[in-house]
């Protein structure tokens, strides 16, 4: 049975449906504006969300909490954050050929290339710049693909992001939830030479391969790797970024799997391989790594 909703998620759907049915409706100029005071106002109350991505930051930046620049970095990062869900509100209506001449992409070649020879692709992403734009544009150039979705809270707020997703033209499946065959259905769609693409830097089931990412440990999910490696996919890093009012997106190479060991032992290794690839990307766009939770692990609080 589903737990019946509170008051305050029943408030977080129906915001979310009026952001969908009114912001496109009003200039872009107005909701930017408005989108960005809000972001400002919730930084400078410096809850606990802030306060969180300012720790993070301050690992990426190898400096402390309350150093003034990540004081600085992190009103940039809510700025980012928010320019997401703006973004988010207007892109249903947004003419194809406007995502795809807006986004600067470099690193696809690589993608086109193993999909015409029938090999499938996993493409493993951070939570940075806008995702769904990012999404939206592969698939206006001609290619569909599979993506996992954490349930979200309250439930009409998880099926309007999936028909939001959907209508942009991926394949949505629940990373919980659903028929319990979510893996199985993507080494379906690779070995068939399709496309994954799948948020990987933060793992949400307590089970994922423990890495080292900037220089302390963390968990991050294992499905990318263990994807690639049941399956041959290839598996290709993706960074994304806002590039002034476009978009930036970095394809970085092909993570190797390694050709001895258990399939644990070469998932870890490219897991890990992965996570060196986003310290990069991350490192590059600090304030476009919209990551608000406690990630490493001695930053996480003990389970009950």
């Amino acid at each position: 049975m589903t737990d019946k909703p509170s008051f305050q998620d029943r408030l977080v759907g129906a915001g979310f449906g009026a952001g969908w049915a009114i912001v496109p409706r009003l200039p872009e100029r107005l909701t930017a504006g408005a989108f960005q005071a809000v972001a400002d106002r919730l930084w400078r109350r410096r809850g606990g969300s802030v306060r969180r991505l300012e720790t993070n930051l301050a690992r990426v930046k190898g400096a402390s909490p309350d150093d003034p620049a990540i004081r600085e970095l992190s009103r940039a990062g809510m700025r980012s954050y928010f320019r997401y869900f703006h973004e988010i509100f207007r892109l249903p209506s947004m003419p194809a050929d406007e995502i795809v001449s807006r986004m600067h992409v470099t690193g696809d070649q690589q993608i086109y290339d193993n999909l015409a020879r029938g090999r499938g692709v996993v493409l493993a992403l951070p939570h940075m710049g806008n995702w769904d734009q990012a999404g939206a544009w592969f698939a206006a150039t001609g290619h569909p693909f599979t993506t996992v979705a954490e349930r979200l809270r309250p439930e009409s707020l998880f099926h309007r992001y999936t028909a939001f997703r959907e209508g942009l033209g991926m394949e949505v499946l629940p990373l919980t939830g659903g028929d319990g065959h979510t893996f199985g259905t993507l080494a379906q769609r690779l070995r068939a030479g399709g496309t994954v693409a799948l948020p990987a830097e933060r793992d949400l089931t307590a089970k994922g391969v423990e890495v080292q990412f900037f220089g302390s440990a963390t968990r991050m999910p294992a499905g990318p790797a263990l994807l690639a490696v049941h399956t041959g996919a290839a598996l290709i890093p993706a960074i994304l970024y806002f590039q002034g009012s476009d978009w930036g997106l970095q394809f970085h190479e092909e993570i190797a799997v390694p050709s001895e060991g258990t399939r644990k032992e070469r998932a870890a290794a490219v897991t890990q391989d992965l996570a060196t690839v986003f310290e990069k990307g991350i490192a590059e766009h600090p304030e476009d790594w919209h990551m608000l939770q406690r990630l490493w692990l001695d930053d996480l609080e003990p389970r009950r």
